[in-house]
């Protein structure tokens, strides 16, 4: 009964099952593709990676994505005589939990918050395809930490030339869809929500390659301008988005990152990391081309025992890559710009608390923060019920989860109520013997 009404209340989750999703989070993904092209083939070569990927509804888009794309570049390519075809897209999928192998994806239980897991992704997403198997593999600090690449637009073409001294390929696009087990208070659940995106940045600094994109789940609240600062930091565009399958009434929202670059000097580490911090120490430390070529900040680079500080007379700081969080507000008509009337007309807002308001957005100090919405405005509404036909078939989740928390609670009261039967089982058998032996 509960299965059914939810399949009444919720046309996303209803069509996850019919369409084979394992959760209703893969539309999401698909309308911020549709209105952005973040998987455009001509931007995929390397792969994709997910981040806190369970149940791994974003990894299927993604792995049946590169799926079609594999299909088509090598129909293309049998036409053409290509010596050296460049490999498929890869999928990478890591979470702390177990998940079940999904088909065309390297599933990696790990921890985001460790360097280990982040050189094991980018081993994954290097090594030949004969050594690799799509099973969980299992990110410890045993991995050998690989030095990090430099950030240029170079690509190898042979997944197994980083094994003879090139650059290691990185990925195209990093999703991360994590949230933590909400509590109900929304002040708790926005906070760690927004550490767990700021680990799922931290991560990608060592992963993504130049010019990639980052989308990540964010719960819009009082700490969104710093989280919109600090990811423009390394990205030359950030928007704040909401595809039309979530909910209205939630305040879930979808930070889009585009344009990945490292700020000059930035050396991606783990602080408390002591195997990453002696890198940073015994690296040397060379300008880009790009560092060369602007010229627009002034930097000096002191070099310590323990680390290496870079002092930045621009917008960076020099403790933690971090400019002061503007105020940001979400952007609005512009002046001048045609609005609907009552009578269903256009005409130029003219008014003067129109105009206050928008001037008050374009102070000094204030920044505009993109906020778009994203699928067709005409499709379904999260928020609305759809009836289901009554001779549909209710059907089962594609995968349910391996590891929930409700599962040990379901074992653990099932086997009290099985010691409880026995016990009770146990005492009326007693009480027949008696009565039996009992004397006339």
């Amino acid at each position: 009964m509960g299965r059914a009404s939810k399949d009444k209340r919720d046309i996303y989750y209803r069509k996850a099952k019919e369409e084979g999703y394992r959760a209703r989070s893969a539309y999401k993904l698909l309308q911020i593709h549709e209105e952005f092209n973040i998987l455009d083939p001509a931007e995929i070569r390397t792969g994709a990676v997910d981040l806190c990927a369970a149940p791994g509804s974003w990894s299927q888009v993604l792995a049946h994505h590169f799926k079609t794309l594999a299909a088509t570049t090598a129909s293309s390519s049998s036409s053409l005589s290509s010596a050296s075809p460049l490999p498929p897209p890869r999928v990478v999928a890591v979470d702390l939990q177990e998940m079940a192998p999904i088909e065309g994806v390297y599933v990696l239980q790990g921890d985001i918050t460790s360097e280990a897991t982040a050189h094991e992704i980018i081993r994954l997403l290097n090594a030949p395809e004969d050594s690799l198997h799509l099973t969980a593999t299992t990110a410890t600090a045993a991995v050998t930490p690989a030095a990090p690449a430099p950030q240029d637009g170079d690509q190898p073409t042979s997944p197994s030339s980083s094994s003879k001294g090139a650059s290691p390929r990185k990925a195209d696009i990093v999703i991360c869809d994590g949230a933590p087990d909400v509590t109900g208070m929304h002040e708790l659940d926005e906070y760690l929500q927004h550490h767990l995106l700021l680990a799922a940045l931290h991560i990608t600094t060592f992963m993504l390659r130049r010019g990639g994109c980052f989308v990540t789940k964010m719960f819009r609240g009082p700490n969104t301008p710093f989280l919109i600062a600090k990811s423009e930091v390394f990205f030359d565009q950030v928007r704040v988005v909401k595809p039309k399958s979530s909910r209205n009434a939630s305040m879930e929202s979808f930070l889009l990152c585009q344009g990945f670059r490292l700020p000059p000097g930035y050396v991606p580490r783990f602080l408390g990391d002591a195997t990453a911090t002696t890198h940073a120490a015994s690296a040397p430390y060379h300008r880009n081309e790009e560092e060369e070529e602007e010229g627009k900040r002034e930097e000096i680079v002191v070099r310590t025992d323990e680390t290496v500080q870079v002092h930045a007379a621009g917008p960076l700081q020099a403790s933690d890559f971090t400019p002061a969080a503007p105020r940001y507000r979400y952007a609005v008509a512009a002046p001048g710009a045609a609005v609907a009337t009552a009578g269903g007309l256009s005409a130029v807002a003219a008014s003067s608390s129109s105009s206050e308001s928008r001037a008050a957005c374009t102070l000094p100090g204030s920044v505009l923060a993109p906020f778009l919405s994203c699928g067709d405005l005409s499709g379904f509404d999260a928020d609305m019920c759809y009836d289901r036909p009554a001779d549909t078939t209710v059907l089962a989740p594609v995968q349910p989860p391996l590891q929930a928390p409700y599962l040990a609670a379901a074992a653990a009261a099932a086997a009290a109520a099985a010691e409880v039967k026995t016990a009770t089982t146990g005492s009326d058998t007693s009480m027949k013997r008696l009565k039996v032996e009992a004397p006339p």
